[in-house]
């Protein structure tokens, strides 16, 4: 984002490196080509809320193109209209105004004049029903406190220019995805701090033994002393350990990200039966590459595909496919041009569908049998994926409303039961090949159907389908560029019924 002014007017721009008459510079906002430059058809210049008067309220370019300009367009535009003529766009010598008046407002789309006008329409009507679902009325006021949401669904529906194929539903659903992805993120953080205070009181546990060990056999209590220093007290020990292990749980500073960096993100739905048999289960993931330095942005990635379950592959429509398919290489159709700069591009994702249980990551049995006190529950996992690493498991089993608390038995890992849910949640911090197993078992009035759906949730840190990306290289020379990876495995859905 650019620019930006929240009152009364927020404006905010990206680069589009697949126009070749554009400056790859990565200043937008100090540099601009005429508009009658754009040789692309059907190409998107910029979304606008703008008041009856012409003025900005909330603006997104898809092209390079400064605040002024926008501005000096937009309070052009009501200017243009013939008064008492019914019109849904208007022309310049460079550009054409596609709009729709909502009340006081207009939904203002500035395109090129050889764009499809049939499209842009459609691209207007699908504009115009994203405002109502994130502004309670179509006011100056609520649009201004509300232009970052409607920023972010505008990227949703345009893309370098060019309208993607979303409907509503799917905007609502990606522009949600970053409040899962902070509570994934809140969670492992929860649990990383959980493990070191256990830590820590397991060393202080240890501590204390060993003291106690050594007055029994009157000797000197061990203590942490160096280069000849003497041995502290027990207490003072004490102190000292816990005082490291909290040292070297603060974060530390991180070294300077790198200028290409890739996000690779899977999630998981998977439905199966109580009494076995996969009934689906559809696994869907994505490469957003983001470059932070323009002079990186005519790369390629080398693509590492080792995958055994036959993952569909698709790549952005500007990537060039026959390389990919020839050489596993990511790289744009003409190489002249560049990726985005400082913008999350998806450039390859791929897709799942199986009913094959041996494909399932983590099986889930649970056994409830009526006894004569209610039912006894019996429920176990196991890893059937070696190579993957499962954090922060969470498995969620309903209970019966009103019959108190479950008498818990053996069990691996931590349990919490929620009463006002009624639910009881079965957490395990690592399910891995070294933990690939465990079993939980309960007691509590009901009946064998009140224990379904279960329930599972997990974050993983490797992916399923073992796509990684392993070099990246310029265009020109070939020559290696250093890069950043994140991986995440994440569930939609994923349940027993």
């Amino acid at each position: 984002m650019t620019e930006c002014n929240l009152v009364p007017i927020l404006i905010s721009s990206i680069d589009n490196p697949l126009d070749k008459n554009l400056d790859n510079g990565g200043n937008s906002c100090l540099s601009f080509k005429p508009l009658n430059s754009f040789s692309q058809p059907q190409v998107l210049l910029a979304a606008a809320v703008c008041t009856k008067a012409g003025k900005a309220i909330v603006s997104r370019q898809f092209v390079e193109m400064t605040r002024t300009r926008i501005e000096g367009l937009l309070a052009a535009f009501p200017k243009l209209m013939n008064t008492g003529k019914q019109h849904t766009f208007v022309e310049t010598e460079s550009v054409r105004y596609v709009y729709q008046p909502m009340e006081k407002l207009y939904m203002v789309l500035i395109t090129t004049k050889n764009s499809n006008i049939l499209e842009d329409l459609e691209t207007l009507r699908l504009f115009s029903r994203v405002i109502p679902e994130y502004c309670r009325a179509l006011e100056e006021n609520e649009i201004s406190e509300h232009c970052f949401d409607l920023i972010f669904a505008f990227d949703e529906i345009v893309a370098l220019g060019y309208r993607e194929n979303v409907n509503l539903a799917q905007i609502r659903t990606f522009t949600e995805m970053d409040s899962h992805e902070e509570k994934v993120f809140r969670a492992v953080r929860e649990t990383q701090e959980r493990e070191a205070k256990a830590e820590m009181r397991r060393k202080a546990k240890e501590l204390q033994q060993a003291r106690r060990d050594a007055e029994r056999q009157g000797k000197k209590a061990p203590g942490f002393g160096g280069f000849g220093s003497s041995a502290v007290s027990g207490g003072s020990t004490a102190a000292m350990i816990t005082e490291t292990i909290i040292e070297s749980d603060k974060p530390k500073v991180a070294p300077a990200p790198a200028s290409v960096h890739m996000k690779i993100e899977e999630k998981i739905t998977l439905t199966c039966g109580r009494d076995g048999g996969l009934q689906n289960m559809e696994l869907h993931g994505m490469i957003m590459l983001r470059i932070s330095d323009d002079k990186y942005g005519r790369i390629r990635l080398h693509v590492e595909n080792e995958d055994k379950k036959g993952v569909q592959l698709q790549t952005h429509p500007n990537v060039d496919k026959k390389l990919f398919t020839a050489e596993s290489l990511i790289g744009l159709k003409n190489p002249e041009k560049s990726f985005p700069v400082n913008s999350d591009v998806g450039v390859l994702k791929w897709r799942l569908q199986t009913t094959e249980e041996s494909f399932i990551p983590l099986t889930i049995n649970c056994w409830p049998s009526e006894s004569g006190n209610g039912c006894d529950v019996n429920i176990e996992y196991e890893l059937q994926e070696d190579n993957l690493e499962l954090n922060d498991v969470v498995i969620t089993i309903p209970l019966p409303s009103g019959v108190g608390a479950p008498v818990i038995g053996e069990i691996d890992g931590e349990y919490r039961h929620d009463s006002r849910r009624n639910t009881l949640e079965w957490c395990l911090p690592v399910i891995d090949a070294k933990n690939k197993s465990g079993s939980l078992e309960f007691s509590i009035a009901g009946q064998p159907n009140d224990f379904f759906p279960v329930q599972v949730s997990f974050v993983s840190k490797k992916n399923y389908c073992n796509i990684q990306v392993t070099k990246v290289t310029q265009v020109d020379g070939n020559s290696p560029v250093r890069f950043s990876t994140e991986t995440t495995f994440l569930v939609d859905k994923y349940e027993i019924l």
